[in-house]
């Protein structure tokens, strides 16, 4: 309730009172995120970038057993499922990697059904859930201790920030899901400023060849050193600042996450911002991260999980061949993800030596996280409709169809249950987003999947 009045304040309020409201929450969110463990969790992943295979795997076995140990005797569901499988709590105690494909696999349909019930442990300290429906349309929700976020930002901040040359400390722009305008037509200014982080925080949902003079305003007058977010957004911006024939100013970095980053877009903007740009893959669900270093290396990082890259058999496939990703996150131990399909792929590198010198395993492409554009019929263009499905009860997975300029159909497996005012909300924040359009809902037992096992969480028929 006490949200819900926050978001009415905000959206009636002009501006400036929106910065004021963001800046609070962005104090709120600094002091959760860079504080108590922080800045000694960086330090001890600035150390671990040295280790040897040798020592990376005694690490990884040791976290490990750790692991597997907490979750059996901590984690109802866990208990439950190895017992299951003929598993004892004793037999985690020298557990070794190599074993790991006895155990099952946790499904991303079990996360969203048990990830706030039995798949949290009982030893838990207080934190708090974030939500995502992720690039496979399955809502889940993730919980987070303050020391597990603060450990996940750590290594976002050692593998990420400063292997790109930049820092939290540093001015960033930044264009990911949150609706900061709160309307589909909405007047500049299509940016606003969280003063307690440096960030500009750009709207996703506005871009376009007419809007981009005022995105282009913003980074210079909050002074921008690097941009951070969705790939595609920022590709999209850099594409209109260039065919406006506008001057961006040189940045330090461009920082993307969330889509497939291809190498136009990659060459877009570093043309246009004369900056490198580096590339990263994680999730809400933070139980892996994938990083690009200044050699270009796109590395995993052994001391946030296991990365497996398994081929349909469910064996690990060899350097230089696609699979899919299973998952084992060391970082947060109160909901714990062990062999977790989240659904997407990787190609390993065929040549796994590293001209860095870091013993880690190398990625050539990252597969499998892009989206259609979706074309607005006053000219925007945007990506990333999770927002759309996040918190909708019953709803399994979904899919949204464009099918002209104003028609669309929204895919959805539901749970016996699902009501209709779950349809009309899923309505209302479309049209809120797009502006009025036609909305057909189509209910499926399943939503078929490409060759490789997954599904386009969107898709548009018409050309961008």
């Amino acid at each position: 309730m006490i949200i819900d009045n926050i978001k009415t304040i905000y959206q009636k309020s002009p501006v400036f009172i929106q910065n004021m409201l963001i800046s609070a929450y962005g104090l709120y969110l600094r002091r959760r995120k860079l504080g108590g463990v922080f800045s000694e969790q960086v330090q001890q992943f600035r150390y671990r970038e040295n280790y040897t295979a040798e020592q990376w795997k005694e690490y990884q076995t040791i976290r490990l057993r750790k692991l597997l140990l907490h979750a059996y005797n901590t984690v109802p569901y866990y208990k439950e499922l190895y017992s299951n499988h003929g598993f004892k709590s004793s037999d985690f105690s020298h557990f070794e990697i190599e074993h790991l494909k006895e155990l099952p696999y946790l499904e991303k349909d079990a996360l969203r059904k048990y990830g706030t019930s039995t798949l949290l442990s009982s030893k838990r300290p207080k934190g708090a859930f974030l939500s995502s429906s992720g690039s496979t349309g399955t809502p889940v929700k993730i919980f987070f201790s303050n020391e597990a976020y603060q450990t996940w930002n750590a290594a976002y901040e050692a593998r990420v920030r400063n292997w790109a040359g930049v820092d939290h400390k540093m001015a960033r722009g930044m264009i990911g899901g949150r609706r900061i305008l709160p309307e589909a037509h909405a007047i500049p200014p299509y940016f606003r400023y969280n003063y307690a982080e440096k960030q500009s925080y750009f709207s996703a949902y506005h871009l376009s060849p007419d809007t981009v003079s005022n995105y282009l305003e913003g980074i210079i007058k909050n002074k921008v050193e690097y941009m951070v977010g969705y790939a595609v957004s920022n590709y999209l911006l850099a594409e209109f600042i260039e065919k406006k024939g506008l001057q961006a100013p040189k940045l330090k970095a461009v920082l993307t996450s969330s889509e497939k980053l291809t190498s136009e877009m990659r060459d877009t903007m570093e043309r246009v911002y004369k900056c490198k740009v580096f590339d990263a893959y994680s999730g809400v669900e933070a139980c892996g991260l994938i990083s690009e270093n200044k050699d270009g290396e796109l590395l995993f990082s052994p001391d946030t999980g296991i990365l497996e890259v398994v081929d349909d058999a469910g064996m690990n496939v060899s350097a230089g061949e696609v699979g899919e990703v299973i998952s084992t996150g060391f970082i947060n131990f109160d909901q714990p993800l062990i062999r977790y399909r989240i659904g997407d792929r990787v190609t390993l590198a065929e040549n796994q030596k590293t001209e860095s010198g870091i013993s880690m395993l190398k990625i050539e492409e990252i597969e499998g996280r892009m989206e259609d554009i979706i074309v607005t019929k006053d000219g925007r263009e945007m990506v990333r409709f999770h927002g759309l499905f996040i918190d909708i009860p019953k709803l399994v997975v979904s899919q949204l169809i464009q099918n002209s300029i104003e028609d669309f159909t929204i895919n959805l497996v539901v749970e016996e249950g699902f009501s209709k005012d779950a349809e009309r909300e899923i309505k209302r924040r479309l049209q809120s987003q797009v502006g009025e359009v036609t909305v057909s809902f189509n209910y499926l037992k399943d939503i078929p999947k490409n060759r490789n096992g997954k599904f386009r969480a969107v898709i548009s028929k018409i050309k961008a």
